[in-house]
């Protein structure tokens, strides 16, 4: 197991952040969520930048407290709100992290800065968003590291930038050895990248699926008032009142379909899920 999280709470005011997650080797976890939902403080706890009140956090097996500096250089880390030294050039770069990690390869750095197009004698403030955003994630790899944890890499590309990142990430997972936890709203880049993926609003993780799961057996139904009055209830998770009807998220797709064929019934995307869990009425 790379990262464990276990009931680790952290109150600010009216909010507070409940949470358990794992990463394992190989695998790509996703969590989403809503603005505010706790994605941030679960990210920040992890690093150490704000301590939790309780629970338990293990990172390669071990307690954030015993984990040691050799330990640290198998983490690469991409904050939304961290932000480089934009005089700098990429080469500039380079000597700094040899400076701070033993596995630092300049040569693959700067083969990465090739490959996806990061010019090395351009300083950082001429970049594109997306540049930007390509070279924080290549930086965060350059140390040979076996956990990434990326927030909100994608914010701000366009769809060709969003790609060209993905398929870096897929790249770096060619190691089974290796693995990723990664925030984003683009619920599309989650879809195609993640195994699984914790859904997390308002602190608390209320789904947690395999990514395939999620997209074959989760859907809506739309539902007539006269409907749902009559329809199993036992595997809708969640609902909200609409001027049709009511709108119902279910996690037993193929249920309902077999046994109410007149029932409207539309595959479920991650954004759909997001907005049931966080608009919707539990149930």
């Amino acid at each position: 197991m790379l990262l464990k999280l276990e009931n680790v709470r952290k109150s600010y005011g009216t909010f507070e952040l409940d949470c358990s997650i794992e990463v394992k080797k190989g695998q790509v976890t996703g969590l989403v969520g809503s603005n505010g939902a706790g994605k941030s403080t679960t990210f920040k706890s992890i690093l150490g930048l704000i301590f939790p009140e309780s629970g338990n956090i293990e990172m390669f097996g071990k307690k954030l407290s015993d984990i040691t500096p050799a330990d640290k250089e198998n983490l690469g880390v991409v904050l939304t709100e961290a932000n480089m030294c934009e005089l700098l050039r990429a080469k500039d770069v380079a000597p700094i992290l040899k400076g701070m990690y033993k596995k630092f390869s300049t040569d693959e750095f700067y083969q990465r800065c090739k490959n996806y197009g990061i010019p090395l004698d351009k300083p950082i403030k001429e970049f594109s968003t997306g540049m930007k955003a390509k070279l924080k994630v290549i930086i965060a790899m350059s140390h040979d590291a076996k956990l990434l944890i990326l927030d909100e890499p994608t914010a701000g590309l366009d769809v060709i930038m969003r790609n060209e990142l993905l398929d870096m990430l897929r790249e770096y997972m060619e190691d089974e050895e290796r693995g990723i936890l990664i925030s984003s709203h683009i619920a599309t880049d989650l879809e195609g990248l993640c195994d699984d993926i914790y859904m997390i609003s308002k602190g608390k993780i209320v789904i947690h699926e395999d990514t395939d799961v999620l997209l074959s057996e989760y859907g809506l139904l739309k539902v007539t008032k006269e409907q749902y009055e009559t329809i199993d209830k036992q595997y809708i998770i969640s609902e909200k009142e609409e001027r049709f009807g009511y709108l119902c998220l279910t996690n037993q797709k193929d249920f309902y379909q077999e046994n109410y064929p007149n029932v409207a019934i539309e595959k479920g995307s991650i954004d759909d899920l997001i907005i049931m869990m966080t608009k919707g009425g539990k149930r």
